[in-house]
């Protein structure tokens, strides 16, 4: 069922209802058809949709700021944190363009290959996505027109980061409930993918290590207390089974394997981030379930413009809170169509939440916001942050030929006791770690039990 036209007599509650029955399924048009055939979304939704200022009659447009005055416009199109903040904790959020352009919405060479792949990714008996062969996956979001839960938290645990290797340089500053940042960290975040490479040689496959989804480390590099501790995850790629987890402890100058379904816990004092957080997919897909579609709705959120070039080194501006340093300088945009998903953790018998809520783009299938839910089915944590293009007015960071794409910053945020964690990807910390894209130097460097014992030691 498509409608012609957004109108009074089509409400906001009206579209809400289309849920599950239609997820996915644009509103004029088709969504991944339309996307398919052209690059862009202009055609598929109505202008309610895509301009914040049609939504709102001219009360909020693009360049305006979203505040504690006029919130109220827009609390349909925002997730339960984002408006505690900006009631609460006087964030702020600065509305900018629609991104039409779907070529836009992430790493080049992966757009291109899901719209060549498209069509041959299935589940195999055991639940991993396979392609047409029954090999694992070969590139691109595997189910670019997805209708249910499973497909789209299949195709987000595939790929967090949509490149072959990432490598994130990254600032970590823990706010607590009076707005005092209490603990402040710099850190690595590697991570690469034996499967699905589209870059990288060999292609699609890293063929000795063709049984592993990925290899994931975090490093800390300051400050001096927290000095060379770090973490492995290295993932099978069958989503039944745990990741193996290694840990560089500087205390013991050695390396441990950690219980590796401990992925609930902070990495590091103060900090309001889990392993199970990592892209809302911390974890292999089949140790939560339940998936389901939840609804769907237009929402405001960060999928572009977050890239701060006035800034040498990437660092974004932070106000709000009870002391300006509770959020970074946040940008939004109206996404037309959110999917809504929920799962619960089913391979966690200790786990402290009872389902999480995903908010997912329908037209590239990346999370936008997530709120997890204790054990009570109360508001427990959120993680938000803002993708897009490494590209601000005239200046440009480019990957190969391509504007780079990936994330520009996010905060995990503790509804029950207030303290926020917000983490900005900025270009270089100490250390000579600087942010890279598909460099295959990533995995001697990063990636391995002697990169782990050579970082922990500098």
């Amino acid at each position: 069922m498509y409608v012609q036209k957004w109108s009074s007599r089509l409400s906001r509650r009206d579209f809400l209802r289309y849920g599950t029955a239609c997820a996915g399924a644009g509103i004029l048009a088709p969504l991944w058809p339309s996307i398919a055939r052209s690059g862009n979304i202009q055609n598929v939704y109505p202008d309610e949709l895509i301009s914040i200022d049609a939504y709102t009659k001219g009360a909020i447009s693009v360049g305006d700021y979203i505040t504690q005055d006029n919130v109220h416009l827009v609390k349909d199109l925002l997730d339960p944190a984002k408006y505690k903040q900006v009631t609460e904790l006087g964030r702020r959020l600065r509305v900018v363009e629609t991104t039409l352009d779907w070529m836009k919405m992430g790493p080049w060479e992966y757009q291109m290959a899901t719209l060549s792949n498209q069509g041959r990714a299935s589940f195999s008996p055991d639940g991993n996505v396979v392609v047409d062969n029954g090999k694992p996956w070969i590139g691109g979001h595997p189910f670019p027109g997805a209708t249910s839960a499973i497909e789209l938290f299949a195709g987000l645990t595939l790929s967090w980061g949509r490149h072959d290797a990432d490598v994130f340089a990254m600032r970590e500053y823990d706010v607590n409930a009076e707005g005092v940042v209490d603990y402040q960290y710099d850190l690595v975040w590697a991570e690469m993918s034996p499967v699905g490479r589209l870059v990288l040689d060999s292609k699609p496959y890293w063929s000795k290590h063709q049984d592993k989804l990925r290899f994931n480390t975090v490093v800390y590099t300051a400050p001096e207390a927290e000095k060379g501790a770090s973490y492995l995850n290295i993932w099978p790629y069958d989503q039944n089974k745990f990741p193996d987890l290694y840990g560089y402890v500087p205390y013991f100058k050695r390396i441990r394997q950690f219980p590796t379904n401990q992925r609930f816990e902070p990495l590091v004092p103060g900090s309001s981030l889990y392993l199970s957080d990592a892209w809302a997919a911390g974890d292999p897909l089949h140790t939560w379930g339940n998936y389901k579609v939840v609804g769907r709705q237009p929402l405001l959120a960060g999928v572009s413009s977050g890239w701060n070039s006035a800034s040498e080194n990437w660092e974004n501006g932070v106000h709000g809170g009870p002391k300006g340093e509770s959020f970074f300088d946040s940008v939004v945009e109206m996404v037309p169509e959110a999917i809504i998903c929920e799962a619960e953790p089913t391979g966690f018998v200790r786990a402290p939440v009872s389902k999480k809520r995903v908010w997912f783009d329908a037209r590239n299938q990346m999370p936008l916001a997530m709120v997890t839910y204790d054990r009570a089915g109360v508001p427990f944590r959120s993680f938000d942050g803002c993708y897009g293009q490494f590209v601000d007015g005239e200046n440009v960071f480019k990957d190969g030929k391509h504007p780079y794409w990936s994330w520009n910053y996010f905060h995990a945020y503790e509804f029950q006791s207030g303290r926020i964690t917000r983490v900005e990807h900025v270009k270089e910390i100490d250390g000579g770690h600087k942010s890279k894209v598909n460099d295959e130097s990533t995995y001697k460097r990063y990636l391995t039990h002697a990169a782990l014992s050579r970082l922990g030691r500098a």
